[in-house]
Formats: C-alpha cells, structure tokens, sequence
C-alpha cells in the first residue's frame, strides 16, 4: 500500500513522497505506447508536410510566382510553426509540470489532430485568394503549439516511468517514433505520386495524407485516456535558495519563502541559473536539429530543386534517409545506457562535420551507381540517430521532475525554431542566391561543431543517476 502524497501545512499543492517511500509506479509499456502512438501522429503530419512543400506552394502561392520564391514562402510557414513552439512548450509545460503529464498529452493531440485535419481541408488559393496562405500559416502555428508540449509531456513520461538503465532506450522511443511518422509521411506521398497523375496530385490528392490525421489521433487519444491519473510533481521542494528559485521561475510556482534581500538575491540566482540551464541544453541539441531537418526533412525539395530530381526519386532518397534514421535510433539509445549519452552523441556530431560534404558530392556525382547511393542514403540517416537517440534521455536528466516538462521542452522547442525550422528556409534561399549546391551540407556541419563544445559538458555518469 502506498503512502499518500503529503500536503503542506499552507495548503497548498500535495508534495511528492518522500526518497525511498513506495509510490504507484505507472506500466512502463502503457505509458510508452501512448505517448509513442500520439508522437507518430504528430511527425507524420510534419513527414507529410515536407514530402509535399512543393506541391504546397504551388496550391497556396499565387499563380506565376517564381518556383523557388514560393518554395521559401512555403518553408517561411514552416518556420511559423515552430517559432509556435516554444510558447507550446511553456504553457503545456506547466501544465504537465503543475496538473500531471496525462492533462498535458491528451489535450496536446487534440489541438494537434485538428489542426492537422484543418488543412487537409483548406482552401486553396484558387479559391480563397490571398486568403489561403494565412490560413494555412494559423494552423501551422497551432501545430506549433502543440508539439511544443508534446515533446515535453510525452520524453517526461516515458523516462520517468522507465525501468532502472533503461532511460536511453525508452526515450529513443520519442526519436523512433519521429523516424517512424516522418518514413510513413514520405511513404504515404511517394505511394500517392506513384498512384495518382500528377493533376490529379496537385488538384487533391495531397489532401489525403493530411485528413488521416483524423484516425491517428483518435488512437492517441483513445490511448492517452487510459493512461491512470498520476500525483503531480508539485511545485518543487519547499526551500529557498537557488534551486527552489530555479523551479519557481520555469514552472511558475516559486516557493512561498519570506520577503527580502536574501529571497530577492536567491530568485535572481535561480532564474540565472535555470536559463544556463535550457541554453546549455539547446546548445547539446543544435546539431541534432539541424542535422536531422537538412537530412530527413528538407532533402526531398532540395534534390528537385537543385538537381532536377523528380518528385517520386527525391522521396525515395528521403525514404532511405528515415529508413537509416529509424534503423539506429533505439541502438543508439540503447548504448547510451551503457556507455554514456556524451560518446555516443559526440560521435555522431564528428560523423557530421566530417561527412556531409562528401556525402553532398557524392549524391550528385553522376557516376556514382544507384545502389552506391542509397547506401550512403541510410548511412546519413543512421548517423542522425546517433544524436537522436540518446538525446531525449539527455534532456531528461537535465532538468529536476517538477520542472522537467517545461524545462527540456523549452530547450527542445528553441533549438528546434531556431535550427530546425529555419533549416528548409536558410537552405533554399541561400542556394537560390548563392548557386552553392553544398549550403546543406556547411549548415548541417557548422551546427554540430558548435554543438561539440556543449556535449563536453556533459558528466560521463549521468545515466547511472537516478533522476532529479
């Protein structure tokens, strides 16, 4: 029998249990499914969005805009979104943080179903005028919204609810699911390019892919529901100093300490040191950001772009790319448990900075055989899985429980807006200005070199620690 939370004498929220007091512990496999299931669902959506970015432009630009211009208008809105997140990720962060991850999660694949099917259903500029882009830019920005506190929630859940040594290889679950909806997303576009004409394509064949978010987050949330209710982590330890003042300013909940100099001095520090904190955070992540954006998500539009691919090859090069991802992402968050998250994540920013440029040339040479590049295809995805897979954990141990949502799902949000949304933008338009077909390749590279330095930092025994 577990021993009920205790509750301050101020009344105020119930306190987690004491160290080393029985607590409900919530079916490990449960907690990993739903939060899995509604991951997919979002990073299809995202799969999607990409694999028809060109498609996309040409429904909702107006008619004679130069290709390339519309192109970089498309991925402005993509950027839109996640500039949206980091807003997601403080408000559902809080929530997760102050009410439980279930209120957090289920009302994160709510917001991001309906969106999703929104623009599925959209008007295109044919028929809305100037209209359809801002429309089209209102929802992204509320799929913003949303997978900011999805991300959050749904890494917090499946790593507190993690046996003992497996953190790393239940939260690579959150970067395997991201592989697995951005494969199904590239999938679900190249069978639509291989079954339909292209007319038909371009006039409402896109719109499938979007509309079958509908049954998608039906089963999230079907299985988020389920989920049984958990304590909420609470405000944090009832302490001054530093630490307290930390999770007051993330999750807004200080505690009620008494007024005065030192209070004021120590809130001061906390809110310092909570913002190292995230900005650490960010800079551990950028190169797994800008990496997997360039890799996995913006390939397709580039190869037709600047190489003058077709629709249906430029998918099938993104499809190997995922495949490669999805194929390394659980051992690698898996070896982060034995050996580490800083080597295993260190190795693949190196792989990055060394390989990208010649993976670049190699993929335009035209003597290179077909088969020699669809291995280099996979390696280049396996190599971000090298830096996904061990990242949520990463995070997770970076940031104490009553302010862990909030605090890795701020860090993840930023770099994300900052590296990952702007990726198909700065590429495109610096390859339509410059000619450099090789800007990919220097983006993705110049990110994990700066991310070095910020993985160095990390203590070679963090995933031996229990959590905060």
């Amino acid at each position: 029998m577990s021993r009920p939370a205790a509750r301050p004498p101020d009344g105020g929220p119930a306190l987690p249990p004491p160290p080393g007091t029985a607590t409900p512990v919530r079916p490990a496999r449960s907690a990993l499914l739903a939060a899995s299931v509604g991951n997919f669902a979002e990073w299809y959506e995202f799969g999607v969005y990409g694999a028809f970015a060109t498609v996309i432009a040409d429904r909702f630009q107006a008619p004679g805009t130069d290709r390339a211009q519309a192109l970089v208008a498309t991925y402005a809105t993509f950027a839109v979104a996640f500039f949206c997140r980091p807003l997601g990720a403080l408000l559902f962060g809080r929530l997760a943080d102050r009410a439980g991850r279930r209120p957090a999660l289920v009302l994160a694949v709510c917001l991001m179903t309906g969106a999703t099917a929104a623009i599925g259903m959209l008007p295109d500029h044919a028929t809305a005028g100037a209209a359809a882009p801002w429309l089209l830019t209102l929802l992204r920005a509320l799929q913003g919204l949303s997978a900011g506190g999805e991300f959050g929630s749904a890494v917090s859940l499946m790593t507190e609810t993690a046996p003992p040594g497996r953190r790393g290889a239940h939260g690579a679950w959150q970067s395997f699911t991201v592989a697995l909806g951005l494969l199904a997303g590239a999938g679900a576009a190249a069978g639509l390019a291989a079954l339909l004409t292209e007319p038909a394509l371009h006039a409402w064949g896109w719109r499938i892919p979007f509309l079958s978010a509908l049954p998608l987050g039906a089963v999230a949330l079907w299985l988020r529901l389920r989920l049984p209710e958990s304590p909420p982590p609470g405000p944090g330890p009832r302490t001054s100093g530093p630490e307290a003042a930390a999770a007051g300013s993330a999750a807004g909940s200080g505690s009620r300490s008494a007024a005065g100099s030192g209070s004021r001095s120590a809130a001061g520090s906390g809110s310092r040191s909570a913002c190292r904190s995230v900005v650490l955070a960010v800079g551990r992540i950028m190169g797994w950001s800008a990496a997997g954006y360039t890799f996995l998500v913006v390939l397709p539009s580039y190869l037709q772009l600047t190489l003058g691919a077709s629709f249906q090859h430029a998918l099938t090069a993104t499809f190997l790319a995922n495949l490669g991802f999805a194929a390394a992402v659980l051992p690698a968050g898996a070896l982060s448990d034995r050996t580490g998250r800083r080597p295993v994540m260190l190795a693949g920013c190196v792989l990055v900075v060394l390989l990208s440029l010649p993976f670049l040339h190699l993929l335009r040479d035209p003597s290179v055989p077909p088969a020699a590049k669809a291995a280099l295809l996979l390696a280049a995805g396996a190599t971000i899985g090298l830096l996904a897979g061990p990242g949520p954990a990463m995070l997770a141990e970076s940031f104490p429980r009553y302010v862990r949502s909030t605090g890795l799902g701020l860090a993840y949000a930023l770099s994300n807006a900052v590296f990952s949304g702007c990726a198909g933008l700065i590429v495109t338009a610096l390859v339509r200005h410059t000619g450099n077909p090789d800007v990919p390749a220097l983006y993705a590279a110049t990110a994990c070199a700066f991310a070095v330095p910020a993985l160095l930092t990390l203590r070679p025994d963090d995933h031996t620690r229990p959590l905060r």
